[in-house]
């Protein structure tokens, strides 16, 4: 009787290993998994953004201008569930002084934080715990308009630092 069972169960399995490799069974299992996701470049900066750019570079020249900078390199927090809550957090601007010291976080609003006040609060208190502060533009600014703002955030910073 064992031996009847072994050619059976072998049997069978030849039987499952042929159906596996059938070229139709396969065309039908290709055919059923998802398509790929179509990967295509896209530009770092958006239009306004480069205009941001352009012009915090040329209003601050003694200032190194990162952008696109992800929370997880200005703020770190213990445990997962606390990390999670920046994980996929990006910063458009990072201000820093020549010697890589973070001088402000730099976020040009659009019509897509309309509505969203809230979730930008959040951002900037996250930050602003770690000790970094946001300027938040609705529009791009005239460079005097940043010169002055950053001016006056040194001055503040220093007269908390020494005051």
């Amino acid at each position: 009787m064992n031996i009847f069972i072994f050619f059976l169960s072998l049997a069978l399995a030849a039987l499952a290993v042929r159906k596996l490799f059938d070229p139709e069974i396969l065309r039908h299992v290709l055919r059923k998994t998802p398509e790929s996701p179509q990967i295509k470049r896209k530009p770092i900066l958006t239009t306004r953004e480069q205009q941001m750019f352009s012009l915090l570079t040329t209003a601050l020249p003694e200032c190194i201008v990162l952008t696109q900078v992800a929370f997880s390199a200005l703020i770190t927090a213990e445990g997962w569930q606390s990390r999670n809550r920046f994980n996929r957090k990006v910063a458009d601007f990072v201000l820093c002084s020549k010697q890589m010291n973070v001088i402000a976080v730099i976020e040009l609003d659009d019509r897509s934080h309309i509505g969203r006040e809230l979730f930008d609060r959040e951002r900037d208190a996250m930050l602003k715990q770690a000790g970094h502060t946001t300027i938040r533009y609705h529009s791009v600014p005239p460079a005097e308009i940043i010169r002055r703002d950053i001016e006056n955030l040194l001055r503040s910073m220093q007269n908390a630092r020494y005051g």
